[in-house]
């Protein structure tokens, strides 16, 4: 793995998902800090919201309004400029597990996943879904039967929708047509065989890059965050991985994100592991950065 350089950017947290860089400054979720925070550079955190039940997938409206995954209710909440908080949208009825990670297109519409089963509690491992959350607040369901859809990105001309899912060693594409429908769905990399078995100790064992957070960069590649492999790896159209980062001092990398003022930033979510009963009690996560060559592209 390629030698590089960390500079921390936020110490004392206890799992942080859905890195965005986003008007010049860092934004992520803590899981179990129950906050979402950004981060200027150089300075201290500033907490923006609290989130009881979980916050995750972030992103944002075209009037600026941040909307946040809130994960054991299972719905999108909505910060308005002037700070006040609302439901943008329940989809209770439509999620077999947590809700995840997401993404949110130029035009306003939410892409968002969900674990498909229990998985902290130790239930069977399922299929589940990605459901579109129109600027309305109306949800309908646009893809079925995708193990556990995870970070996903959207190409810079918005007309693909690339998603990862961490127990199929692989990512998907679909096309996004004019009205949010997703057509086309294709493999857009394998990383290893479709993993087979009916709990997630024979899934894991299988895995090859369990795909989580992400990013495009501007030669259409993907950083991921391999969430089983403890590194952060880039990877090409059809599968081939042509760089990777290990996560300073042996720490799982959770999610990724590319920005910073010229894009080459990379963010790296860290943590020993990524268990709720472990990382709860303590404050050992990171966000540390490191640059690259190729510059962000796309969304988020």
């Amino acid at each position: 793995m390629a030698e590089r350089q960390f500079r921390t950017v936020l110490e004392g947290g206890s799992y942080f998902e859905g890195p965005r860089w986003h008007e010049g400054q860092w934004w992520a979720s803590d899981f179990y800090r129950h906050t979402v925070s950004r981060v200027t550079p150089g300075e201290p955190e500033t907490v923006v919201l609290e989130v009881e039940n979980q916050p995750s997938g972030l992103g944002w409206l075209p009037d600026g309004s941040l909307l946040v995954v809130s994960m054991k209710y299972h719905r999108l909440l909505r910060v308005a400029s002037d700070g006040s908080v609302s439901t943008h949208a329940d989809l209770s009825e439509v999620c077999g597990g947590l809700l995840n990670d997401m993404v949110v297109d130029a035009s306003g519409r939410a892409f968002v996943g969900d674990f498909g089963f229990d998985l902290m509690g130790g239930g069977a491992p399922a299929t589940a879904s990605v459901k579109r959350v129109d600027p309305d607040g109306s949800v309908v369901v646009v893809a079925e039967d995708l193990l556990f859809p995870n970070g996903s990105v959207i190409t810079p001309d918005g007309g693909t929708l690339i998603v990862g899912e961490t127990w199929g060693n692989r990512y998907t594409a679909f096309d996004i047509r004019a009205d949010g429908a997703l057509t086309n769905r294709r493999v857009w990399a394998s990383l290893g065989p479709e993993p087979v078995g009916s709990s997630v100790e024979e899934l894991m064992g299988q895995i090859v890059v369990a795909p989580d957070g992400c990013s495009l960069d501007a030669e259409g590649h993907i950083w991921c965050a391999d969430g089983f492999g403890n590194r952060a790896v880039r990877i090409a159209p059809g599968g081939a991985i042509v760089d990777e980062i290990a996560g300073p001092g042996g720490m799982g990398v959770y999610a990724c994100a590319l920005g910073g003022d010229d894009g080459t930033t990379l963010l790296l979510c860290c943590a020993p592991d990524f268990y709720e009963h472990t990382r709860t009690p303590v404050r050992e996560a990171v966000l540390v950065s490191t640059e690259v060559a190729v510059p962000h592209a796309g969304l988020p």
